[in-house]
């Protein structure tokens, strides 16, 4: 009697399927897109608000102390690896809370994103026509209010692009979450690999799907132009 062969797809449908590792990937999926799409829009906040402090005139001694204060901000966090700053997040900043550790990567993730999206929204907001935040104070329009209803929405119109490609940097790095115990499908696959001495087909289908991801961003980021850029036409 000849055995059949069991080949290296076998162990990892019999893994993912009949040991409910496919439980974890779904986890784990889930998890890796709700740190990247919070941590981007607490991005897209933090950085916004930094990117206006750096750009409003230093006439006075508050905005020249609030730009020290974002330029310590932005060089801590542009300046230390991210697994450092979710290993200080979760052992030393919120050791004491009772916070969950999805939770905890969401936080950092924003605030590491909210580093890279100031010096994004920043030129973004200076490359829109200073005739633009002229004419809007000539309306009699104050500072603050041209800026987040004229000068702000033109500076995202300009930099969706950019925008779109630091989602897809927090997309990959989320790989670095398991160190504070979050799963993630990196950690999801890794699991299933080092439990079957399989490695091959599980890492192969993890970097699969990372490139489904990226390759659906970057269609939606397309879309998303295109309509902008319809409307401007209109």
């Amino acid at each position: 009697m000849i055995l059949a062969k069991t080949t290296a797809w076998d162990i990892f449908t019999n893994s993912l399927i009949k040991e409910e590792g496919y439980k974890d990937v779904l986890q784990g999926l889930m998890n890796t897109l709700e740190i990247a799409i919070l941590g981007l829009i607490i991005g897209i906040a933090i950085g916004t608000i930094i990117a206006i402090v750096k750009v409003i005139p230093k006439y006075k001694k508050l905005p020249r102390i609030l730009e020290k204060i974002a330029d310590i901000y932005v060089g801590f966090f542009r300046g230390t690896p991210m697994i450092v700053q979710l290993l200080i997040g979760k052992y030393i900043l919120l050791a004491k809370v009772p916070i969950d550790d999805v939770l905890i990567a969401v936080v950092i993730f924003g605030l590491n994103s909210g580093a890279y999206v100031s010096e994004i929204m920043r030129s973004g907001i200076q490359s829109v026509d200073v005739g633009q935040l002229e004419a809007g104070r000539a309306l009699g329009m104050s500072y603050a209010s041209t800026m987040m209803r004229v000068i702000i929405p033109q500076a995202i119109k300009n930099i969706l692009p950019t925008l779109g490609n630091e989602f897809i940097v927090l997309v990959k790095e989320t790989s670095v979450v398991s160190f504070i115990a979050v799963i993630d499908i990196t950690k999801a696959f890794r699991s299933m690999a080092d439990a079957t001495y399989e490695y091959i087909v599980p890492y192969l289908m993890l970097a699969l799907i990372y490139l489904i991801i990226v390759m659906l961003i970057t269609v939606l980021i397309k879309i998303m132009e295109r309509r902008l850029k319809k409307s401007d036409r209109n």
